[in-house]
Parts: C-alpha cells; structure tokens; sequence
C-alpha cells in the first residue's frame, strides 16, 4: 500500500507566543487550505514536529483550512530550560482552544497528544470538534517498555538536565543509530522511509539545543497525560463529542494493547490500517487522510 503524494498548496508559517513559568516561548503553526477548520496536534516525542503532519495537512487542505501546531518543548522553536510535566501542556491546551484555533470542526492528535486531547475535551466538551485520535497513546516509552512506574526514571530526567553530564547522556540515548533503530523497530514499516533528507531533518530536531528536557521527560514517563490505562479510557467514556481511534494493525504489541482497549469503547469509531507502525499518518497519510475525511464530513 503506497500513499499518492498529495498536491501543493500554499502554507502559511506563523508563531504563537505563550508564557509558561515565566518564560516567553514561541511555537511555530503552519496553516494551510480553506474551509473549515481542521487541528492538527503531533505526537509528543523526541522526533517529533508539526512536520510530520505535512503530507495529511496537504491532502486535507484540499477541503478544510488544516492548521498544524508545535508542542512547546518540542518542534523546530527555541526551547528554553522550562520543567515539562503534564500540567502545562494541559494549559498550552486551554490557551491553543482559546486564542489561536477556537472551536474547530475537528482536532486530530497524535500519540500522546491524542491523551492530551482527551483529557481536555473531558473538561471542555464541544471545544475541540470532531476528534480523531492517530495512534493513541498515553503512557511513555521507558514505562511502557518496564510496564511500570519508576521513581527512578524521573531520576533519569533530572539528570539530563545537568549542564555538561546532561547533553552527553542525552547524546549517548538519542543520536543516529539510536533514532534510526527505534524509527525501524516502532515508528515506520518501510525500514528505508527515514533516510535521506528524512533522518537528517528528525536529527535536527534532537541535536536542537534545550531539546534533551522535553524529550527525556517523554520517554521516562513524565509527560504521561494519564497513570493508568483504566483513568484514559475512564476519561474517553466521559468525551460528548464523536471520538475515531485510527492506527495500524502492525503497531508495537505493548502499544497495540492500549489501542485496542481504547478502540473496545463503544462510542469510539475505530479504523485499523493494514500498514504502518506508531506513525502510519505520516507514512501513509493518503489512507489515513480518506478515513479522516469521511468521519469528519
């Protein structure tokens, strides 16, 4: 299954500022299309952009205004030394719903955005639309991976963020062969897709300066928007608004688990994709872009 690319249209690049404990941040925002309008949240991960959502946000814009938002800590802005934990992305959400993508027709969230979301709407009903939940996930990388909890992984956070030992386990956890491995093992089916210009473009991102806080915080954990599989779906029964969970049928087994128990709720629409890992939007965004389509017309 190849995915057609999808056609040009003319992207605006703008920035949101936000203060966030006491700090200014900028967060970059493309918007691309006319219509009505469509959110697009990416997952919160060490690779992670608002560029992996490119290719859907192009083949959406052909029938919505497809606005595609970084997560502070992550993408391509400056990111200053901020303590992430789930609490602020939770106010990041609260302001993006208020002043910069107010009652759109629908959000689509990706990994853990996609808790986030929900955990939003559950306060919030009706503020985000139509929500379609890509490869949703609540719990991070190293928790899952121990299928546990561990004040020790917190420990881990914290010394990441030391100068000088700090970047250099950051480095020896996070560089090209380990990206590319991970990219191979949990994130793409096709084991050449993140090559190229590709890999260069994620190695980017995590070689960016101020990039090792946020990231470390996700993958030990600590930026898990829930601490049990019962409390998400308990807070996916209490969403209003129509609910689609899409992913792939090859995602990661411990992953797919959670998926399934979310797509076991009645009140969820779920699309399984024959292809594709934990990123299948971003591989094959013309089937995900089509199942999006006919849920949110």
């Amino acid at each position: 299954m190849t995915a057609p690319e999808p056609e040009e249209h003319a992207t605006v690049h703008e920035e949101i500022h936000w203060q966030c404990d006491g700090k200014g941040l900028r967060v970059g925002v493309d918007r691309a299309g006319t219509g009505p309008a469509v959110l697009l949240l990416p997952a919160l991960s060490s690779i992670s952009t608002r560029g992996e959502m490119r290719a859907l946000q192009a083949l959406l814009a052909r029938s919505f205004t497809a606005v595609a938002v970084d997560w502070p800590g992550f993408g391509d802005s400056p990111k200053p030394y901020v303590d992430w934990r789930p609490d602020l992305y939770l106010a990041f959400l609260d302001h993006l719903f208020t002043h910069a993508a107010p009652a759109p027709h629908a959000t689509i969230a990706a990994g853990h955005a996609a808790g986030y979301l929900v955990r939003h709407v559950a306060r919030h009903s009706r503020a985000a639309g139509r929500l379609v939940l890509l490869s949703p996930t609540w719990r991070g990388p190293l928790p899952t991976m121990m299928g546990r909890r561990s004040p020790f992984f917190r420990g881990i956070a914290r010394a990441i963020d030391l100068p000088v030992v700090g970047p250099l386990l950051y480095r020896l956890n996070v560089n090209r062969i380990v990206v590319s491995m991970m990219a191979r093992g949990h994130v793409y089916a096709d084991s050449r897709w993140l090559t190229g210009r590709r890999l260069e473009a994620k190695l980017a991102v995590v070689s960016a300066p101020g990039a090792r806080h946020s990231s470390a915080r996700f993958v030990t954990g600590g930026l898990d928007p829930f601490p049990s599989r019962q409390e998400f779906l308990d807070c996916v029964r209490a969403v209003s608004d129509p609910v689609m969970a899409l992913f792939s049928e090859n995602a990661p087994r411990k992953s797919r688990a959670e998926m399934e128990a979310l797509a076991a709720l009645p009140q969820v629409t779920t699309v399984r994709l024959p292809a594709g890992k934990l990123s299948v939007y971003e591989e094959f965004p013309g089937e995900t872009a089509r199942a999006i389509a006919q849920f949110i017309a």
